[in-house]
């Protein structure tokens, strides 16, 4: 990967995903700065030393402007997440969408710096037809979806406005170790593991068929090192998954084998946010222009995921 020495910022870079992003990035020894308003990111997801961290907000230029001015590559994974756009639309707005025009516009001011835009299959809706290609009908359904798509809207705009090269990438349910359980907007795997650990059930919402795209955390940092670096990905959209539909009954059912738990999930309602019925995505197209495959099967992502949950629950606090 040619990181080595290049002036990366990773905005969101305290958060699951970001922070993922910046070990690999210190690993091929970039120069990373980290920018983070800590909403729901922790400073403790990052390594201590051998990085910048910035306390601030993509929402205000003059915290974004001098960090990108001497940035050679942007990775913009600051966002508010879906159920904090369903319950607060103007933060979703601020955040999500004029925070990314404040990177785009610096970026822009500041020569040619690479964007790399991570958006979310949340833009897909409800899909007509699976797997899911990136040129399919769009369906959003929240606030969350609108200011995704609008922030790949914005990229791609600014790429074809400005030939400021840009690129995003739609992450379809990324799980793994580091996605901290006792965040109240964590993903599924990491709530269903935490409760097994406490011989609770794992509360599935529905009847549990509704599937989704389970995409192992290091795959998605290959291919989205992979997209921020490929000339030939510039002015593109890609689908980060594995293309495997696996629904949640199936879900619980190899967790609560792999933890060793004697529960049996719980049924409640539905959530409010995210009713999708089935979403699977099409990962030719990031397959033949990145040259990239997901690695990880399912069963081994839980098997790594339940392994670190475990060690995190028995390491001690201060």
């Amino acid at each position: 990967m040619p990181f080595e020495n290049r002036n990366v910022l990773v905005t969101g870079g305290a958060g699951f995903v970001g922070s993922a992003l910046v070990r690999r990035l210190l690993r091929e020894k970039a120069r990373v700065t980290v920018l983070d308003d800590l909403f729901t990111g922790r400073r403790e997801n990052l390594p201590e030393s051998g990085l910048e961290f910035v306390h601030g907000s993509v929402c205000d230029p003059a915290a974004v402007e001098p960090l990108i001015a001497r940035s050679e590559t942007v990775f913009h994974c600051a966002a508010r997440n879906i159920v904090v756009s369903t319950r607060n639309p103007r933060e979703d707005y601020e955040t999500n969408i004029g925070g990314t025009l404040n990177v785009l516009l610096a970026a822009r001011a500041h020569g040619n710096v690479r964007v790399l835009y991570t958006s979310s299959t949340s833009v897909y809706g409800n899909p007509r037809y699976l797997p899911i290609n990136e040129d399919d009908r769009l369906s959003l359904l929240t606030p969350y979806s609108v200011s995704k798509l609008a922030g790949e809207n914005y990229s791609m705009a600014f790429f074809e406005s400005y030939g400021l090269p840009t690129t995003a990438v739609r992450y379809s349910n990324i799980f793994g170790p580091g996605q901290d359980p006792s965040n109240p907007y964590c993903g599924v795997v990491a709530k269903f593991v935490e409760s097994l650990f406490a011989g609770k059930p794992p509360a599935i919402h529905g009847d549990g068929n509704q599937s989704r795209d389970f995409t192992f955390i290091d795959d998605a940092v290959e291919a989205t090192l992979l997209a921020a670096t490929s000339d030939r990905a510039v002015g593109e959209v890609f689908n980060v998954g594995t293309g495997v539909e696996t629904r949640v009954n199936e879900l619980a059912e190899i967790l609560i084998r792999l933890t060793g738990a004697s529960v049996r999930p719980t049924h409640t309602d539905r959530r409010d946010v995210d009713n999708i019925r089935r979403r699977v995505v099409n990962i030719e197209k990031t397959r033949r222009t990145l040259r990239w495959v997901p690695e990880v099967t399912l069963e081994e992502g839980l098997r790594r995921t339940v392994e670190w949950q475990r060690a995190e629950a028995a390491r001690p606090r201060p």
